[in-house]
């Protein structure tokens, strides 16, 4: 991989990682429409770490009270009705669907599921479901708004997150594990169909995102260096995929807290159409790019 192919990559992640489109996705097809090499499930993982580096700092405050109640609450058992140390709870609790997949599917993730075919089917369909929970979370914030004294009409927030709701939210973000699908669009669709405010679904979706995508990294960093992927450049991606998506989820949090998802949501199906027309008139193979493993 050149430097050139690095930083593309690094401002691909950084740019894609928050939003509802698929980081995977893109860094998948950024390579194949270039003609570069797949840069592969180890490369992505690890280049995630600097995005999510992006979100520790941005969501500092709120995570070193979550982690200090939690801490707290393992010693005192007064604290453990707190709500920031059940979300700590609930953030581990929701955090094992992924890990227990992501281990047992860790050679269809490296293989099968990087087929340009299932990325756009993915694409399409996860941006239908998102549509869906746009308009249906659009349709109760109105109802909500017009009849505000009658029980039941309130969205919930993380007060209102439980075991349930948690586990479901780690089931949805599993479901990443397919490029295409991306970790914020599954979680935050899973969160506005349960009934959560936007900005509610967003911010437990990137909390949750933090041990999966950091241990996915840790667990990646063995297969740098083989195949066409060295450290420089992955680091150097890295770097950058931090910066840009530093800036990224800034902007992107304060979009949800008034507008609609409704453009990713045309971008995701018109970007899966196109993927299938190009794939089908033989423009590119399925498999376009070799594994960065091979």
């Amino acid at each position: 991989m050149s430097w050139f192919e690095s930083f593309v990559l690094g401002l691909v992640q950084g740019l894609t990682e928050f939003l509802p489109v698929s980081s995977s996705a893109h860094l998948r097809l950024t390579a194949a429409f270039a003609g570069w090499h797949d840069p592969g499930a180890a490369f992505t993982a690890i280049t995630q770490i600097g995005t999510e580096a992006a979100v520790l700092i941005y969501f500092r405050k709120d995570i070193a009270t979550i982690v200090s109640a939690w801490f707290r609450s393992l010693r005192d058992k007064s604290m453990r009705g707190d709500h920031d140390a059940q979300l700590g709870w609930l953030v581990i609790v929701g955090s094992i669907p992924i890990g227990v997949l992501g281990v047992t599917l860790k050679d269809q993730i490296e293989g099968p599921f990087r087929d340009l075919r299932l990325i756009a089917t993915t694409l399409i369909v996860m941006g239908v479901v998102l549509g869906v929970a746009d308009r249906l979370a659009a349709r109760a914030e109105a109802n909500a708004g017009s009849a505000r004294h009658q029980a039941g009409n309130h969205r919930k927030t993380l007060k209102d997150l439980g075991v349930k709701d948690g586990l479901i939210y780690g089931f949805c973000q599993a479901l990443a594990l397919i490029p295409g699908v991306s970790r914020s669009g599954a979680t935050i669709s899973g969160g506005l169909l349960m009934g959560y405010t936007r900005e509610s679904a967003a911010r437990y979706s990137f909390l949750l995102a933090i041990p999966a995508v950091l241990a996915s990294g840790a667990y990646e960093l063995k297969d740098v260096g083989e195949g066409h992927v060295s450290w420089g450049p992955t680091a150097f991606a890295t770097l950058i995929a931090f910066g840009v998506g530093y800036a990224v989820i800034a902007w992107f949090m304060r979009f949800i807290s008034s507008r609609s998802f409704m453009p990713f949501v045309y971008y995701r199906i018109a970007l899966g159409i196109l993927l299938f027309v190009l794939v089908g008139t033989d423009v590119l193979s399925p498999h376009a790019g070799e594994s960065a493993g091979s």
